[in-house]
């Protein structure tokens, strides 16, 4: 089992990863657990998938789980599942010293996270993730969020977890392509802080999708430590650090939004074409090589990921996707910044660049 702290002051954390954690969860939560009654919130196919280990490990430990399920899919992520998680949590009689289970992939996470940060002005809860994304991101660094029509994760909380139990064991039962999804933030570490981490998934990126188990682990952990290091530095995205973090984010947030949120395009795939679509446009603005930008889309293509746009058959323009960027949270003064690379392993901040610009970038993408 791997052992990664998240120092924060006063909020400090650990993030254990391994196989057969749910087994031994008695002694990891019991801390946490004032009560015998324990709210979990699952997501819907975690918990056809995996719940019979959970609440077998649960209940072996004396404690009693009671189950609020969540559908799967981003658009549980609103202000009516908010409601209704709230309500729920209210009705178990949940107090500011408890702690409530979060069961499933990033949406449960986000869900649940931004509740307990609400809920009597705050209470606390434990992640337990069961997808690659949500292990190796979502999981870790307290953002919380809902969805709303303007677009994704604009209204949410700073809330960390008091623990996270990323169990790998759960990610034998993940769908191949909710693998890949979960890769694509795998291989943003590497690109954006990490050359030689991006050269080991060169190597090894096969075998983690293969679930080996000691590839797998040391994916994991060494994508959670650099979360976890770049949290502690910055963890409420204020010195540019954190912001460093959402390399691919941005043009994969617009493009979550033209699909509509929907499982025509999931999350990680958004990303994987995001860094693509950011190591394309760093080249264009001649900050980093052509054989770079080419490096990093064979590795995105090589998992099985998008790595052009016209795969998704878009019936938009450049213009239309940027407007999609004037809705991210991440706008300042009117300006967005975007995380972009001047080589593998050394992403920057960017503040200057012009929405025009990449409109224009855009519309050469979309007929490539």
């Amino acid at each position: 089992m791997a052992v990664i702290d998240v120092a924060l002051a006063g909020r400090s954390y650990q993030v254990l990863i391994g196989p057969a954690l749910y087994e031994r969860c008695g002694e990891s939560l019991r801390r946490f657990l004032r009560k015998q009654a324990v709210p979990v919130v699952a997501d819907a196919g975690a918990l056809a998938a995996q719940g019979p280990r959970l609440i077998g490990a649960l209940e072996a430990a004396g404690f009693a789980p009671a189950i609020f399920e969540v559908p799967a899919g981003e658009a549980s992520k609103s202000w009516e599942g908010l409601a209704r998680l709230t309500d729920w949590l209210l009705a178990q009689g949940v107090e500011r010293g408890d702690h409530v289970l979060a069961f499933g992939g990033g949406v449960v996470g986000d869900l649940t996270g931004f509740a307990c940060a609400i809920l009597k002005r705050g209470c606390g809860f434990i992640q337990l993730p069961t997808t690659l994304l949500a292990q190796v991101d979502s999981s870790v660094g307290g953002k919380t969020a809902i969805n709303t029509v303007a677009g994704k994760n604009l209204v949410g909380a700073f809330h960390q977890p008091s623990l996270v139990l990323a169990d790998t064991t759960t990610l034998a039962t993940l769908p191949q392509r909710e693998m890949r999804a979960g890769y694509a933030e795998v291989l943003k570490y590497g690109v954006l802080g990490d050359a030689a981490f991006f050269d080991w998934l060169e190597a090894h990126g096969a075998a983690v999708l293969a679930r080996e188990g000691a590839a797998l682990e040391q994916a994991i952990a060494t994508s959670v430590a650099a979360k976890a290091r770049i949290v502690a530095e910055d963890e409420r995205e204020t010195t540019g650090t954190r912001a460093l973090l959402n390399l691919g984010h941005t043009f994969g947030h617009a493009l979550e939004a033209e699909t509509g949120f929907s499982d025509r395009l999931l999350h990680g795939e958004a990303v994987a074409l995001g860094m693509v679509l950011s190591a394309r446009y760093s080249a264009r603005l001649g900050l980093l090589a052509g054989a770079d930008a080419a490096r990093i889309g064979r590795s995105i293509e090589a998992a099985g990921l998008p790595a052009t746009l016209p795969a998704l058959g878009l019936a938009c323009d450049g213009a239309r996707l940027a407007q999609h960027m004037r809705h991210d949270k991440k706008m300042d003064a009117g300006t967005l910044p975007f995380v972009l690379l001047r080589g593998i392993g050394a992403a920057f901040l960017a503040r200057d660049v012009a929405l025009g610009d990449v409109a224009a970038f855009l519309d050469e993408e979309l007929v490539r």
